[in-house]
């Protein structure tokens, strides 16, 4: 199974400005995101960002990058871009590993990439592990999401889902509750048509793109992970957390 990691960074950020060039024990957060997905079985790791000093970063650490358009609405559109700039065939498989995901497990980047080369009849495939957690099962930065039977997505939301209503509150059920992880596989193919599909009434309501896909008709393979991913980087605390980890060996 060959794939190639690609990894979206953009230097705006409300919460962490220049969020991609945060040091991290002496690396730019960017650097130790691609030098982690280099760990898993992936046959490349690119990043592409819109920003010159993102691209210096990733040169002067030995990092692939490529330089994309500033307009991209989204990180899948930045993508799109990176797919055509590196030539890729419309069965090539790209990982999307996001850029603030420093702690991010390799073998959890293999299993999405497996996820989808087991699943013909899917377009795309993520990750997901169990939720047991009440208050981050209430909470709307937390995604949750429900599979069938096959581990097909049904839907994705921010609010708590399945909702259990015996328990009359946001309780995660017991086997049911499942956090997603935005960890994503797809083909080049798909991966170049999807800025073209029209963005879904859910989409925006929610705030989550993966929705489209569904929206429009496709299927989304989930692995159900074991472990819990690293934590990710959106604040400054989470900045100091992560410093912290690394630190202690992780």
């Amino acid at each position: 199974m060959s794939y190639t990691v690609l990894i979206p960074a953009r230097l705006a950020s409300t919460r962490l400005p220049n969020k991609p060039l945060a040091d991290l024990e002496g690396l730019p957060m960017i650097v130790r995101v691609a030098q982690r997905a280099a760990r898993s079985g992936a046959s490349q790791v690119v990043v592409a960002s819109d920003s010159p000093e993102v691209l210096a970063a990733c040169t002067a650490h030995g990092v692939q990058a490529v330089l994309t358009r500033a307009d991209h609405v989204s990180g899948s559109d930045r993508l799109a871009e990176a797919c055509e700039q590196l030539g890729l065939d419309g069965q090539d498989m790209v990982v999307n590993v996001q850029g603030d995901e420093p702690l991010i497990a390799p073998a959890m980047i293999d299993a999405c990439a497996a996820q989808l080369s087991a699943r013909p009849d899917c377009v795309m495939s993520t990750v997901a592990h169990a939720l047991a957690d009440a208050a981050e099962f209430a909470n709307p930065n937390v995604v949750k999401l429900v599979t069938d039977a096959r581990g097909t997505a049904l839907y994705f939301s921010r609010a708590p889902i399945p909702w259990w209503r015996d328990a009359g509150s946001a309780t995660p059920q017991p086997g049911s509750a499942l956090r997603h992880v935005g960890l994503y596989a797809y083909h080049a193919g798909f991966l170049r048509r999807f800025p073209s599909l029209q963005a879904s009434p859910l989409e925006q309501i929610e705030s989550l793109e993966q929705l489209r896909v569904l929206w429009h008709g496709e299927r989304i393979a989930v692995h159900i992970s074991d472990e819990r991913p690293g934590p990710g980087v959106d604040t400054p605390e989470d900045l100091e957390r992560v410093r912290t980890l690394l630190r202690n060996g992780a």
